[in-house]
């Protein structure tokens, strides 16, 4: 089996699966039995000064029949005492001494606040800090949260004066409610952040009731912005994380969050540059023991790889992530029709006639409808393969060109330079 061990910035966790700071770790109750369930860390739901809540407060979008393809929440920081939560953390980390217990935190940008919390956090025993400054409702009302990070003076400003008392690891948590997510990221560097996490949730309205009017959620008629995560924001985290972790400014391990529900998801992330990764959505939707089959996965396919440690499969696609202009203009990839597979139920044929580029002709053989494309007029574009109900009906295959590689940014220079 692999060694599923990871080290983030010094915190030490037996597996890179950590719950991270939301509903699932209110409480030293749950967070135990997230740790007896294999969870390998948690980051604690945010302390600061204890706040009060609403109901309703979850709301989830489903589509095409799944359930909680997005969840979007309108709850804040903790409710309970500091010092609840802070008997809870101890009696935890003591308890669980070989997992990673992070505590994530909120207070106003204020560095008195800031040293005095650390302090008391720190006192009873954590592995590392998570500074939010990703929460989009309620708290950034208050100058908190999002409204901090989405001034990377403020984010610098910040980090420097918890890093000026912390004994332990710092994580800064990013929102992705920003243009650029890699200038907060650069703010939280400077500043002295020994990680980052992201991605805190996405501003979102759930929906509205179409009866009532109301909107989903809605407290007492009236609605709100709120945060909104799930499978849904996954492609946004993971581009994020990509965008970070390829960042010849940045140099600081990543922790990803978005829409990871499985050891798929997972992999994906690690590959793109985090170094673990953190569950929310997937948790409340299922249950601890989800994690067991992140793990057997993980496992089995690092494995299959022949790669001994998670950490050895950090970053290993970063290398591969660029921008459009250092595309191949050249490379030739077309779609194949396997007739034998196909159902006949011309989907791919509807959406590229309709939306595409017109080259899937339907013909008649022995009396059987046939589809083929027209490779000359391809541009394989993938619509086809991705409307496709079953799998193996359509292949995009490369095809060799007798045309050198050349991409966009090399074809301006030799016009600039042909200019000349």
């Amino acid at each position: 089996m692999a060694d599923l061990r990871i080290n983030l910035a010094g915190i030490k966790s037996p597996n890179p699966f950590w719950l991270a700071s939301a509903p699932p770790t209110n409480s030293g109750y749950q967070v135990q039995r997230a740790f007896e369930a294999g969870w390998g860390g948690a980051v604690w739901k945010t302390l600061g000064e204890p706040i009060l809540n609403v109901t309703s407060r979850f709301a989830a979008v489903s589509y095409n029949g799944q359930r909680v393809a997005g969840f979007n929440n309108i709850e804040l920081i903790t409710d309970r005492p500091l010092e609840v939560n802070l008997k809870e953390i101890y009696e935890t980390k003591k308890r669980f001494p070989d997992h990673a217990i992070i505590v994530s935190l909120m207070v106003e940008p204020k560095q008195e606040k800031w040293h005095e919390i650390v302090k008391k956090v720190e006192d009873v025993g954590v592995d590392g800090l998570e500074l939010n400054f990703g929460c989009p409702h309620g708290m950034a009302e208050r100058g908190m949260g999002s409204a901090s990070g989405q001034v990377p003076e403020l984010v610098e400003k910040q980090t420097y004066w918890v890093k000026e008392v912390a004994r332990t690891p710092v994580i800064v948590k990013l929102t992705p409610n920003i243009t650029d997510i890699t200038v907060t990221a650069e703010a939280a560097a400077r500043g002295g952040a020994d990680a980052i996490s992201m991605i805190n949730t996405i501003n979102s309205l759930a929906g509205v009731d179409l009866d009532s009017w109301n909107t989903v959620p809605h407290v007492g008629g009236k609605g709100a912005h709120g945060g909104y995560c799930g499978p849904a924001v996954k492609p946004i985290a993971l581009n994020m994380v990509a965008e970070c972790a390829r960042n010849p400014l940045f140099n600081v391990p990543i922790s990803g969050i978005g829409g990871i529900s499985n050891w798929q998801d997972a992999a994906e992330f690690i590959l793109m540059g985090a170094t673990g990764v953190q569950v929310c959505t997937a948790a409340m939707h299922h249950g601890f023991s989800i994690v067991e089959d992140m793990i057997d996965g993980l496992n089995n396919y690092l494995d299959d790889k022949g790669i001994a440690s998670v950490m050895d499969l950090v970053g290993r696609t970063v290398p591969r992530y660029s921008d459009w202009g250092n595309l191949d203009l050249n490379y030739k990839i077309v779609a194949e029709i396997n007739n034998d597979v196909c159902i006949n139920c011309n989907k791919c044929h509807i959406a590229c006639e309709d939306t595409s580029h017109q080259c899937i002709d339907l013909y008649s053989e022995s009396g059987r409808p046939m589809l083929k494309v027209r490779e000359e007029d391809c541009v394989g574009c993938n619509l086809c393969s991705i409307v496709c109900p079953v799998d193996g009906a359509i292949t995009m295959v490369e095809r060799k060109s007798n045309i050198a590689p050349m991409t966009w940014n090399e074809r301006q220079s030799l016009i600039s330079n042909f200019a000349r």
